[in-house]
C-alpha cells in the first residue's frame, strides 16, 4: 500500500538548505516514490493513505555509539528505532544475537558512517522529529516501526 508521510517541513538531508514547507514523502513498499510539497505528492498519488506528522520529517538517523542497554538484543534494537535511527555501526553490533535482531528488524549495519539523503527510489527510512529533536516517528524500510504516543 502506498503511504504519504506529510509534515510541517521535509528535509532531504538534516542540513538541507531548502527544506520543503508542508512537505511529504510518498512511500511504496520499501522505497521512496516521491518527495515534495504535499499537494503535489497527493496529486501524483490520489488514492494513497496520508499520515500527517507534527514537526520535521527527514532521513532516518544513524545510531553511532554503543547500543542502549536493555534486557534483550531485540529490546536494544527497538530502543535504537525509537530514537529515529535505522542504522547502526558494525563495531557496536558485537554479538550474534544483536546481528540477528538488527537483521529481523531491517536495521542496517554499516562499517562506517555515511549520509542517507531522502531521494526518489531510495530506501524508505524516515524520522520525524519535534522542535527539541526528539523522535515522534520512525519508518524503517517503509514500515512504521515507532510512533510516540
Amino acid at each position: 500500500m502506498l503511504t504519504i508521510h506529510a509534515a510541517d517541513e521535509v528535509r532531504r538531508t538534516w542540513d538541507d538548505p531548502a527544506p520543503v514547507k508542508d512537505g511529504a514523502v510518498a512511500v511504496e513498499g520499501t522505497r521512496v516514490a516521491a518527495v515534495g510539497p504535499l499537494e503535489e505528492v497527493r496529486e501524483q498519488f490520489p488514492g494513497a493513505r496520508v499520515r500527517s506528522w507534527p514537526g520535521v520529517l527527514g532521513p532516518a538517523r544513524l545510531h553511532d555509539g554503543p547500543l542502549p542497554e536493555a534486557p534483550s538484543a531485540r529490546e536494544r534494537i527497538h530502543a535504537v528505532l525509537k530514537s529515529g535511527a535505522v542504522a547502526v555501526l558494525e563495531q557496536y553490533v558485537d554479538t550474534p544475537e544483536l546481528r540477528a535482531a538488527a537483521d529481523r528488524n531491517d536495521v542496517v549495519v554499516l562499517p562506517s558512517p555515511r549520509p542517507t539523503p531522502l531521494r526518489q527510489t531510495g530506501r524508505a527510512d524516515l524520522a520525524v522529529l519535534d522542535e527539541t529533536g526528539a523522535c515522534i516517528a520512525t519508518v524503517c524500510a517503509g514500515r512504521l516501526v515507532h510512533r510516540r504516543r
